[in-house]
């Protein structure tokens, strides 16, 4: 699938962890524009529910297992005889710091990185083949920024949105593209979860997830690399990197305040 204004209609698409949240209204919102949209999530039940509503495929498989991805891929790719967009928008958000034991830190890992590095293991030899494909990665703010009082996530959505990075600057002209989605806050059970973090991360706003799925249509059609719900993200951005050291001090303003001095 080239850069550049796309008709999406009739092209085919697989939406992760689309059981609720941002992936439920991403697959409402592709299938709305005329794609045939496989929906997946570890809970089969929503998986199945959300299928109905978009007359697609459910595909229930554990993502941050070592053969999810691949099976995923295989039996979508069978369902729907080929795939354009491959959403990966499955994640979890883990929490603590160092101190988290290996098993927290390589569950996130599996979820929120390792499962689009396995995905695209098996997406881009048939992308090459057949001439290209894009992939939608959900990331977070907290991969262009940071994450306070939760480690695993911060470094999983870093790491996320690099391998997207990576995608496109390897493949993207070879016809294979990628796209970063950083929300920060998102009304969704993941936000209200979040504990003292959700009135930070609502700071500028909580979007609605229907919000988020129109701006990864939009620059889907555009072939904009990132998108931001949040627009003022990007001014978080540019500060970070103009300033880090003004930007950490803030940073650890904010944490303090959030959860009492260190």
């Amino acid at each position: 699938m080239s850069r550049g204004p796309a008709d999406l209609a009739g092209r085919t698409a697989v939406v992760t962890g689309a059981g609720r949240g941002i992936g439920r209204a991403l697959a409402l919102r592709l299938a709305a524009e005329g794609m045939r949209v496989a929906v997946n999530d570890v809970d089969a039940a929503a998986a199945a529910e959300v299928a109905g509503l978009v007359d697609g495929p459910a595909i229930a498989v554990d993502l941050g297992t070592p053969d999810g991805p691949a099976t995923l891929v295989e039996r979508a790719w069978a369902a729907l005889d080929g795939i354009d967009v491959f959403c990966g928008n499955a994640g979890i958000g883990g929490g603590g710091g160092a101190e988290a034991g290996d098993d927290v830190w390589a569950r996130v890992l599996d979820v929120n990185l390792l499962a689009h590095v396995r995905a695209a293991r098996s997406l881009v030899p048939r992308w090459l083949e057949r001439g290209g494909g894009h992939y939608v990665l959900t990331a977070s703010a907290a991969g262009l920024l940071t994450m306070i009082g939760n480690a695993p996530y911060s470094v999983s959505k870093h790491a996320a949105v690099s391998f997207a990075e990576w995608l496109d600057i390897e493949y993207g002209d070879r016809g294979i593209s990628a796209q970063a989605v950083c929300p920060q806050g998102v009304d969704t059970a993941m936000l209200r979860a979040s504990g003292p973090v959700e009135a930070l991360l609502s700071k500028d706003t909580a979007v609605a997830p229907e919000q988020v799925a129109e701006a990864v249509v939009a620059d889907l059609r555009t072939g904009r690399f990132l998108t931001l719900p949040h627009p003022e993200v990007a001014g978080y951005y540019r500060a970070r990197a103009t300033d880090t050291d003004m930007w950490l001090r803030g940073m650890r303003r904010l944490r303090a305040a959030t959860f009492g001095p260190a």
